[in-house]
């Protein structure tokens, strides 16, 4: 979902993951979690201000570093964890354009089973074509990624493994 607010144009993208809570928060919360899903490697000691390292492939050849603007996992284990850090920078003005990944558990079912929502917003961008031309190859790429995480956890199936990036 795109949608206009007060600061810019923003993407958000919701995914529904049948899966224990406490597992979908784990995969934001620290860096063996988003080797599951996102990164070949990862580095990430947690907390705001700190540095979220990813790298695309085993040998940190092609790798980026990411500031940490806010992360909380206090909860992680209760199913609840946020975190926001900057991303790549729009192509316009070279500014960073954060992320911010939130993850809630949904209530239990009446046959036991529950899951979890993950929230993913990115923006605010600029409403000029050339920023939106970024937001939209960006919000393919990151639709991919929790289809991926949602398939790492409900299926057992690590989509890069068969399509690699």
């Amino acid at each position: 979902m795109v949608g206009r607010e007060d600061d810019g144009v923003w993407v958000t993208l919701k995914e529904t993951i049948h899966a224990s809570p406490a597992d979908v928060a784990s995969c934001i919360a620290n860096a063996t979690g988003f080797c599951r899903w996102l990164a070949v490697a990862c580095e990430f000691e947690g907390g705001a201000g700190s540095t979220l390292a990813i790298s695309w492939d085993r040998d940190w050849q092609h790798s980026t570093e990411l500031k940490v603007l806010d992360h909380d996992a206090d909860l992680a284990l209760d199913g609840h964890a946020r975190i926001r850090f900057e991303w790549f920078p729009n192509p316009i003005d070279d500014t960073p354009i954060p992320v911010e990944v939130t993850v809630t558990p949904l209530a239990e079912r009446g046959d036991g089973t529950a899951g979890a929502r993950v929230i993913l917003r990115h923006g605010p961008f600029p409403a000029d074509a050339d920023a939106l031309i970024f937001m939209a190859d960006s919000a393919e790429s990151w639709r991919w990624y929790l289809c991926n995480l949602r398939s790492v956890l409900e299926q057992k199936h690590d989509m890069r493994a068969v399509r690699p990036l």
